[in-house]
């Protein structure tokens, strides 16, 4: 029975890499396109988006991915993420509410090299690149109510940044068959707090 087994093994391994070989004959730049989704973290480092001015919250990331790999080694990627779009709110004197949010999303391009692994259908990899990352702020900022006051009026302030930020992240995935199922983490460099998110992917290789 294990002599059985090994040899179902043995043999699934070599129809990957028969597959992997026949898809890279037909697609030489190894170009593929994929979607992920997963956990991020969204952070406010700077008091200018208002009072109280940081916070980290959580939400849910989502990607599309275009890819080539021309060389086992080598790749490039471009990507679109959007890290979410948390809101806080917290009270002042119990009268009057002021809050924050942000939205980070962005454009980015990179490179990729794959750590050289003696196994066909698995890869770990790091990424490094730039982003266009773009930040949305919308924060409300209470007027000085008087403690009798049972209303309270105050001003929004909208905000909209876009800069060209470092990125980078590590990954792993599983391949076969021209499909790849991946887990990886991505982080963007920014001035008002970075966010990063940790995700899953499927690429399919044309």
């Amino acid at each position: 029975m294990q002599r059985i087994s090994a040899t179902r093994l043995a043999i699934l391994a070599v129809g990957a890499c028969a597959a992997s070989t026949t898809a890279l004959a037909d697609n030489p730049a190894g170009f593929y396109l994929g979607v992920g989704a997963g956990y991020s973290t969204v952070r406010s480092d700077d008091p200018a988006y208002g009072l109280p001015g940081y916070f980290n919250d959580h939400q849910t990331a989502w990607k599309v991915i275009a890819g080539v790999r021309p060389i086992s080694i080598v790749g490039a990627e471009y990507e679109y993420v959007d890290f979410g779009h948390p809101t806080n709110r917290y009270g002042s004197n119990g009268f009057a509410n002021y809050g924050l949010d942000s939205h980070p999303r962005a454009n980015a391009l990179f490179g990729i090299g794959y750590l050289p692994l003696p196994i066909p259908f698995f890869d770990v990899y790091g990424k490094a690149g730039i982003a266009r990352l773009q930040t949305d702020v919308t924060t409300f900022v209470p007027d000085v109510c008087p403690p009798s006051s049972s209303s309270c009026s105050g001003t929004y302030f909208r905000r909209s940044e876009t800069d060209n930020r470092f990125a980078y992240g590590v990954g792993v995935q599983s391949k076969a068959w021209g499909i790849a199922f991946r887990a990886e983490y991505e982080r963007i460099n920014s001035q008002f707090g970075d966010p990063d998110a940790l995700t899953v992917s499927a690429t399919w290789t044309f």
